[in-house]
């Protein structure tokens, strides 16, 4: 399986941006995915997920309300937006896709294949 994240970038707090996961390698459509991110000397958290179908979405509360997560199975990719960014968000966001099972996979242990992020820098 490869996943290649894509869209991160440099904005100003306050602003938006939008994440890209293509997959390839495996079937996508059955899988839930999430995004996750990590930020200098932290721990790699949790953001967002979505279970297989799309019905499920799931957030950490630090993003709740500004993220949205979203997939489109036939192009196999998800998504992230991201509106009213703070500095506190910058991180580098990965995607991952988890095989046990469609529904959405709160944490990382959980996921089985990941894409190498892309960096998101939030200035105040």
């Amino acid at each position: 399986v490869q996943l290649q994240a894509s869209g991160g970038g440099l904005v100003q707090a306050g602003g938006s941006l939008r994440l890209s996961c293509a997959a390839s390698g495996r079937t996508f459509r059955n899988n839930a995915m999430g995004w996750f991110r990590q930020a200098p000397g932290k721990e790699r958290e949790f953001v967002a997920g979505i279970s297989w179908d799309g019905d499920s979405t799931g957030y950490a509360d630090s993003v709740k309300g500004r993220f949205t997560i979203s997939r489109d199975n036939a192009k196999n990719t998800i998504y992230l937006e991201m509106n009213s960014l703070k500095p506190e968000d910058t991180a580098v966001y990965s995607c991952a896709m988890k095989t046990g099972g469609g529904d959405i996979g709160w944490y990382r242990q959980l996921y089985d294949y990941w894409g190498q992020g892309t960096q998101v820098t939030v200035s105040s």
